[in-house]
């Protein structure tokens, strides 16, 4: 694909600054320049709301080399990195072996900076609230472990919540005599105020935290981050969230949810490198959490000190920054709109098939691209295997909360031809 020098000059501008790209220009620049025009939107009136023809979501689909004739429904799982990512992840590995000791104490410190100011400009805060960690399961702990809380104080932790966000809980405060509520969240909520009202039940005035998911990862429910926020803060109540599911889903912005603390793997929607997370603390929240690892740097006042690993994986941090150029580089709201166009067209297609029983609220606030479907009298387990073993399809089974159902992730990657592939294998499944 030709580009002419606007466009080329666009590109530029998203790719410079980020963490590395110059390493990247001068090692390969156009090939890395030609791979981003291809994926660069065509112009619109509306670049934020816009119906894109097929034919180029088809080419994002190729910048994401999955395995032979896979169809690859389990983004909610694990996410694949796209080849601009992971071009630039070996290029910075290639550059960390080539002067071991300086790149990774302090080469790539203004690197670094950029990655976070990134990270921070997609997720809507400063970034002197965000730390560039592992996983959300490390935030999760960040979180339970620092809180000094008293025997009898309550942490509200509805039954949706992912090990990762239940665990820590259980091992850092359950043990010290903390009383760990557990609300049921209804499977097909009709409103969202239908979900704030079951937070909103389980408050006592021995309440300290509230631990909630922003996206849920068994039926794909959303939950109202934001509302249930706001009645907290009224109560002087914490509120930590698991948002391992939404960033580069949904958009966002963490200061408008008013939540204390706010963590997410990078690894799924946002596609980078495996091993990378955001965690995000309010300003006037800090003080509370202490760094579960310490080593030199561990009294820094700043963020920062959550991140003293001494030695980590850099190259897959500044991979982290280019991952956030590639959603720059489509549109945060244009990728928002793809999921929700292709969430659509699935609902449709759904609805004509008695056979199939949506597990997952239609509500447009309560659920984007994660959606969950049972296959009347047919073990989820045993139809995931099936999917897998004649399709090449996979799909995640959902077995708890009584849901029996296929967890069916739309991404980017998708395209309206594969979920035309995926029903039909879930009708000849529904028939034999």
């Amino acid at each position: 694909m030709t580009y002419n020098a606007s466009r080329r000059g666009f590109i530029r501008t998203i790719l410079t600054g980020v963490a590395g790209s110059s390493l990247l220009l001068e090692a390969g620049k156009e090939a890395l320049l030609g791979k981003a025009a291809s994926l660069l939107p065509p112009r619109t009136d509306d670049r934020d709301h816009r119906d894109l023809p097929e034919s180029y979501w088809q080419l994002v689909k190729k910048n994401f080399p999955l395995e032979q004739d896979l169809r690859y429904f389990n983004n909610a799982s694990l996410g694949p990195s796209p080849e601009i990512v992971r071009d630039a992840t070996e290029s910075f590995r290639r550059t960390l072996d080539s002067f071991p000791a300086k790149y990774m104490w302090g080469g790539w410190q203004e690197e670094k900076e950029q990655v976070r100011g990134k990270a921070a400009q997609l997720l809507g805060a400063s970034p002197e609230e965000i730390a560039l960690i592992h996983n959300t399961t490390e935030g999760m702990n960040l979180v339970a472990s620092s809180l000094d809380l008293k025997p009898g104080d309550e942490v509200i932790l509805a039954d949706h919540e992912h090990p990762s966000g239940a665990i820590p809980w259980q091992y850092w405060q359950e043990t010290k005599g903390i009383k760990l509520v557990r609300p049921v969240l209804p499977i097909l909520p009709q409103t969202p105020e239908h979900i704030v009202e079951v937070y909103a039940e389980a408050i006592t005035p021995k309440t300290r935290v509230i631990s909630m998911c922003h996206v849920v990862n068994t039926n794909g429910m959303i939950l109202p981050v934001r509302q249930v926020s706001q009645m907290a803060r009224q109560k002087g109540v914490i509120v930590a969230v698991d948002g391992a599911q939404a960033p580069g889903m949904v958009t966002m912005n963490l200061h408008d949810l008013y939540c204390d603390f706010y963590a997410a793997s990078s690894h799924k929607w946002l596609f980078s490198p495996k091993g990378m997370g955001i965690f995000y603390a309010r300003t006037d929240s800090q003080y509370l959490i202490k760094p579960l690892i310490v080593c030199r740097g561990y009294d820094d006042p700043s963020i920062r000190r959550f991140e003293n690993y001494n030695t980590r994986n850099l190259p897959e941090l500044l991979g982290l920054g280019t991952a956030l150029d590639f959603q720059n580089l489509i549109g945060p709201k244009t990728i928002e709109h793809r999921i929700i166009q292709l969430k659509r067209y699935f609902l449709e297609k759904l609805s004509t098939r008695p056979r199939l029983k949506l597990k997952t609220p239609s509500n447009g606030q309560l659920s984007a691209g994660i959606q969950a479907v049972e296959i009347i009298d047919l073990s989820a387990v045993e139809a995931a295997d099936r999917l897998m073993t004649d399709f090449h399809i996979n799909v995640r089974p959902m077995t708890t909360h009584n849901l029996n159902a296929l967890r069916v992730s739309l991404s980017i990657y998708t395209t309206k031809q594969d979920i035309d592939h995926l029903l039909q294998s879930l009708d000849t499944l529904a028939t034999t």
